[in-house]
């Protein structure tokens, strides 16, 4: 059962690796296609903390009201931090029909018709990720599952196991890093939010400070500071930088913070310090157990408590500085009473006062600081939920010399400069070059945010070259702290940001860095980034770039791949015809696309031909192409059609020394349209029609070419269709043929003892 679960998650974690970046509108988000409408439909929308993904569901639930998305006739809501509570218990009815919305009358005969028709609800859970306190996910296996009470894990299982109004439409939203998968055993949609353009990023800023005096300093005030305009692709701290910078505005002063540590502290102590001596220093007390909270919420992965505040002064404290934001929890069904709780206003905030917690524990001794950064060994998770605490530590580790954060820590200078020591210590050990890219990156998070000139050094100098980003998302804080730390190094780096989902701007900022010596990206990243460049005429750029871009070997998986090679065959040719005339600028075209040596073809049965239709039309742009190889575990079937296509071109591929058709549906058809077009490929040197469907007809006509194809020196037809008969025209024409080293000619349907005697003839035909 396990194995099989294991299975699971790798498929789908291997679907998402065929992302796309797109816009979607929301009407397109419940569209799934060929999903069987009496099914549960289960759709996960995936983004970071901050990303906007309950704005995403408020905004569904408010259109669907004004007559949207018309499919559905009852539409739920719920946040899961209300609901989540191990204590708490519910039926289905409960949770519908008394907690999220209850009818003044008719409650049974809703619930029935609930029952009776599961396609037309929509189930949205807000915030799936409060399930992580629990390693096991339960099973639903009451007799009754709709009229029992179950926890909201058992409740959540029964409707994803179908055991709970089956035909319903699930909508969960969570967090990339967090394992939805291993809960959810089938999900029909992923989507993920990315965030902001740059774009967009401006013209969020300049709204929010639209008919203010200092509307145009503060867009040159946040756009200066490129580290905070990076983080202003999240909507959240995108508008958290724009109070930032509206309080340092109003305060005189012309600059911003240059890290998201100092940025937090400059926002509590605006927040806190405004206030009499008296009142500053119990502000200080009830900030300093509000991050102790912060820090035992963490640890149960979670943000909101049942429980009251410790005590009046530190509720007032909360909620009126905006740290905290109250709620109701569900009316118990029996007693009818309304709960309270509160709940963090802020992911990210939570995540600074834990930080603040740890700096600030009496108990929290030097070298234990060190266990909860995110570096721990291969056997050993990170630590703790709130992912952002490693970097606000560090960041808080160096940050002794501000007189408002010494106020806060009562801390001696020595303890202060030993805690720095032991960090520089356990930095200094730890083993950089077997990072995964996550870690690396999150360990340069931590660097950037120290601002240490002796750890920015140690991890330049302990980078290895060839650094790959393969199928990790980088978002635009990433990109500015891997380009800060590459561009202080003097080597040279090989960079892979393939399916990394790199903005223009990020990969021209890193592609621009003289000590990048060659690149590998997503190709419709990387076409974009030459159109950038063509549109804004910066030709040595653009010369650079593409003398730098690796493509070599290529792999096409999808029809988005092919389209994405044939774009890049393209734009070869509108940067010739663009700038050709411009200084600087060679007009030979690109580089990498006269040097791929090797091209393998994998888009399986579905879409196989058509692709492969579409690929042969630019095989003449590779003038270099040596390795084409149509071998793939699902089979392209590319048949007597491809062949025949493929046949045509082979004038034009001149370089061809391997040629990989096996398992593709040839027949003796395409067989004779390779024979008549085979001689043409001058410099092949191995032919493979393994597991076709070729018959003797098809090994004749390969018989009578085998002379002329004087470079050929193997050819494997095994697995075919071909008998006796046609194993002996091959025999025949291979003593005609001296350069052949090695035939591969078993089939079941020649009979053994003719290919034995057949073998004693030739030695160099192998069985």
């Amino acid at each position: 059962k396990n194995s099989i679960k294991a299975l699971e998650k790798e498929l789908v974690t291997c679907s998402l690796q065929g992302r796309e970046k797109t816009a979607l509108k929301r009407r397109q988000i419940f569209q799934i296609p060929g999903g069987k409408d009496l099914e549960t439909k289960v759709i996960v929308v995936l983004g970071k903390a901050g990303m906007g993904k309950s704005i995403l569901v408020q905004k569904i639930c408010q259109e669907w009201s004004n007559g949207e998305f018309s499919q559905f006739e009852f539409v739920f809501w719920f946040d899961f931090k209300q609901i989540s509570l191990p204590e708490k218990r519910y039926s289905l009815k409960d949770l519908l029909l008394e907690f999220f919305v209850k009818p003044q009358e008719g409650s049974k005969e809703i619930f029935d018709y609930i029952l009776q028709n599961p396609a037309k609800v929509l189930l949205v859970f807000d915030g799936f990720d409060g399930l992580h306190d629990h390693e096991n996910y339960p099973r639903c296996s009451t007799s009754q599952p709709e009229k029992d009470m179950h926890t909201i894990k058992e409740l959540l299982s029964g409707l994803i196991q179908k055991k709970i109004l089956n035909g319903c439409t699930l909508l969960l939203t969570a967090r990339p890093k967090d394992k939805v998968y291993q809960y959810v055993s089938k999900v029909d949609k992923t989507i993920e939010i990315v965030g902001f353009s740059p774009q967009q990023r401006e013209l969020y800023i300049t709204k929010y400070f639209e008919g203010l005096p200092y509307c145009d300093n503060a867009l040159k005030l946040i756009k200066d500071c490129e580290y905070l305009f990076s983080h202003c692709y999240s909507p959240v701290m995108c508008r958290f930088v724009c109070f930032l910078c509206e309080t340092v505005l109003e305060m005189g002063d012309k600059s911003l913070p240059s890290t998201l540590t100092a940025v937090f502290l400059k926002f509590i102590q605006h927040k806190i310090s405004m206030e009499k001596d008296a009142t500053a220093m119990e502000n200080q007390k009830n900030l300093a157990t509000l991050a102790r909270i912060a820090w035992c919420l963490g640890e149960k992965h979670r943000s909101a408590m049942k429980s009251d505040l410790p005590s009046k002064e530190v509720k007032e404290f909360a909620l009126k500085y905006g740290f905290f934001l109250p709620f109701a929890f569900p009316k118990h069904s029996d007693t009818g009473q309304e709960e309270f709780g509160s709940t963090f206003s802020d992911f990210v905030l939570q995540n600074f006062l834990g930080a603040i917690h740890l700096m600030l524990a009496e108990e929290m001794k030097d070298k234990s600081l060190t266990k909860y950064l995110s570096f721990p060994s291969k056997k050993k998770k990170p630590y703790n939920w709130l992912d952002l605490v490693p970097r606000f530590l560090a960041g808080l580790l160096f940050f002794q010399d501000d007189p408002y954060f010494c106020s806060l820590s009562n801390e001696d200078v020595k303890q202060s400069i030993k805690k720095q020591k032991t960090y520089l210590k356990y930095i200094g050990r730890l083993q950089i070059n077997d990072f995964c890219p996550e870690k690396l990156l999150e360990l340069l998070h931590c660097i950037y945010e120290t601002q240490s000139n002796d750890l920015f050094q140690h991890v330049t100098l302990n980078l290895k070259p060839d650094l790959s980003f393969l199928g990790v998302v980088l978002t635009p804080p990433d990109v500015h702290v891997l380009h800060s730390v590459l561009k202080r190094s003097r080597k040279e780096f090989s960079l892979d940001l393939r399916n990394s989902y790199i903005d223009t701007q990020g990969l021209r900022d890193l592609v621009g860095l003289k000590n990048v010596a060659s690149f590998r990206a997503s190709l419709s990243d990387t076409v974009g980034l030459w159109e950038s460049l063509v549109q804004t005429k910066d030709y040595k750029l653009l010369k650079a770039s593409t003398e730098k871009f690796v493509l070599d070997p290529f792999k096409a998986k999808t029809m988005k791949d092919v389209s994405d090679l044939s774009d890049l065959v393209e734009m070869q040719e509108k940067m010739i015809s663009c700038v050709q005339d411009a200084s600087g600028c060679s007009s030979y075209g690109i580089p990498a696309i006269r040097n791929l040596r090797k091209l393998e073809f994998a888009l399986g049965p579905v879409c196989g031909l058509q692709g492969f239709l579409k690929l042969v039309e630019i095989l003449a742009a590779f003038p270099s192409l040596r390795h084409l190889d149509l071998d793939a575990l699902s089979e392209n079937g590319i048949g007597d059609e491809g062949a025949k296509s493929l046949s045509e071109v082979f004038p034009t591929l001149t370089s061809l020394e391997i040629l990989n058709l096996s398992q593709n549906k040839i027949t003796d058809v395409g067989a004779e349209k390779l024979a008549t077009a085979l001689p043409s490929l001058s410099s092949l040197k191995t032919l493979s029609l393994y597991n076709n469907s070729i018959c003797d007809f098809g090994a004749e006509n390969l018989a009578k070419v085998l002379p002329e194809m004087a470079s050929l020196r193997v050819l494997d037809i095994q697995y075919n269709k071909i008998t006796g008969v046609g194993a002996q025209q091959l025999t025949d024409s291979l003593r005609k043929c001296p350069h052949i080293k090695t035939l591969v000619m078993w089939n079941p349907t020649i009979p053994y003892g003719v290919l034995e005697h057949l073998q004693q003839l030739d030695s160099r035909i192998s069985v």
